[in-house]
């Protein structure tokens, strides 16, 4: 069993974005995220050994969720923008090119 885990992770890094989306279809019943290739490979790497060795500790989970309440304050609007993948509304972003500065507002 461990050897099957050992190698269904190390071909992570050799599988065809298209593979890995559909393994993520498989392991997680969801469409995969629009993240890069990294991302995927990792989540999957985390899923696979969840399946096989099991999830957190419920003792885990409720230190980590006690960490982000102390974070937070326990609110939502904190934990919506931590947890957003997307800049809030009025970032703007700046991008410099040898000495020139584009804007893209958000």
């Amino acid at each position: 069993m461990v050897d099957n885990v050992l190698g269904r992770l190390a071909a992570l890094k050799t599988t065809s974005t298209p593979d890995l989306k559909q393994q993520w279809r498989v392991l997680f019943e969801t469409e995969p995220p629009p993240y890069n290739r990294r991302f995927l490979e990792s989540r999957l790497a985390y899923r696979i050994q969840e399946l096989v060795y099991g999830g957190l500790k419920p003792s885990t989970i409720e230190r980590l969720e006690a960490l982000g309440e102390q974070l937070d304050g326990g609110s939502r609007v904190t934990r919506q923008i931590r947890t957003n993948d997307r800049p809030i509304a009025g970032t703007r972003l700046i991008r410099e090119w040898q000495a020139r500065a584009s804007i893209r507002s958000e």
